[in-house]
């Protein structure tokens, strides 16, 4: 602890701290200096829009909600966090404001950290907006580079009101007309490069952020005030918990597991989390349930046949998803409701935590067997 060695990293970390600290103060000041641009009352429209939400929402829920709506109707810019377990209606929120930003005539970006996750997000808003003028796009690896064109010359032209899309919509190609929303889902799974980039966003625009598993910084801001917090603390109606267990790699549990939610009519996640052999653990689950029909998955597939599978998944075409973790953000399938999680030990609390939340999303019993 006495090296010169030692004496230099410390000296190196708290120089970056002092930066850091330095950083963040200029650009909280900034903000606290500027007016953002005040947002309407709630129209007839947006009323409407939420009156056609088909499921009853929580205390907690609407209270953030109304947090939002305070926040983008004052002149001040926002920077809110929705911190909220997985599956408690955080995506609701960020819809209803991306809804009221739109009514206003301005844009909003929805960013997220994987592929999987903006497809999805694109799935949800497109399927939310249907009976209204709101015209929604995803720009990600699933879309081919004319269509990626299509989408870029709609934004620059404000004929596309809301764009969804993981890093890529921090591109310097990607320019806005009106941008006034920017929406985050889970901050602390991008890199530093990229919040260099979001950070630059939050000068100007109001940003709603929304996450299960906030990191320490991102919490300890909020509980000092250098950033408001929403907490959903209250699970949706009907919802139960989650029946955990935490055993050794046991082939006849697996095949007991899964054979109990396909008689149900359910399907299951496999998570295996190296991309080598994956093919092998498939077989080898399709050997412990020939009944079943069994898939694998994993980021570096091609995109088209990363997205047939994934699609033939949600439409219950396939039974068992063998899965790395690309699965860990994102997939909101309510009819998946066993996961069973090989080698868990090697995998963070924060990436379980999250992996666990893939199920439990009904209000069926829900399983998830973290297997070492």
């Amino acid at each position: 602890l006495n090296s010169v060695e030692w004496k230099n990293t410390k000296a190196k970390v708290r120089g970056a701290v002092r930066e850091i600290a330095k950083e963040l103060v200029e650009l909280y000041a900034q903000r606290q200096e500027k007016k953002g641009f005040r947002f309407s009352l709630d129209t007839v429209w947006q009323k409407e829009f939420e009156e056609a939400f088909p499921y009853e929402e929580t205390y907690d829920q609407l209270n953030a909600i109304e947090d939002t709506k305070r926040d983008m109707e004052s002149d001040k810019i926002m920077d809110r966090l929705i911190c909220g377990d997985v599956g408690y209606g955080k995506t609701e929120i960020a819809i209803r404001a991306a809804f009221k930003a739109v009514a206003d005539g301005k844009q909003a970006v929805f960013l997220v950290p994987t592929t999987i996750l903006a497809q999805q997000h694109y799935n949800t808003l497109v399927q939310r907006m249907k009976d209204f003028p709101v015209s929604v796009d995803v720009l990600s690896r699933f879309r081919s580079a004319s269509e990626q064109k299509k989408t870029l010359e709609r934004l620059r032209k404000g004929s596309l009101d809301i764009l969804v899309g993981t890093h890529r919509v921090l591109s310097a190609d990607v320019k806005f007309k009106n941008l006034g929303l920017l929406i985050v889902d889970e901050e602390q799974r991008f890199g530093v490069t990229h919040k260099e980039k979001i950070k630059q966003f939050k000068k100007d625009v109001d940003v709603l952020t929304l996450t299960a598993t906030p990191i320490p910084r991102t919490l300890h801001m909020s509980l000092v005030g250098i950033r408001d917090m929403s907490v959903l603390d209250e699970p949706p109606v009907d919802r139960l918990p989650i029946q955990t267990y935490v055993l050794e790699h046991n082939e006849e549990i697996i095949r007991e597991a899964i054979n109990r939610e396909l008689a149900r009519g359910g399907q299951v996640y496999y998570v295996y989390n190296r991309v080598n052999g994956i093919d092998e653990v498939a077989n080898t689950v399709a050997g412990l349930v020939p009944e079943a029909s069994v898939a694998f998955a994993h980021g570096q597939m091609h995109e088209r046949e990363l997205e047939k599978i994934m699609y033939d998944f949600i439409s219950g075409e396939i039974d068992v998803l063998v899965s790395t973790t690309i699965i860990e953000t994102g997939m909101d399938i309510s009819n998946v409701n066993t996961i069973i999680i090989d080698d868990a030990d090697r995998l963070g609390l924060s990436q379980l935590y999250q992996l666990r939340g893939r199920v439990g999303r009904s209000n069926r019993t829900s399983y998830a067997f973290l297997m070492y």
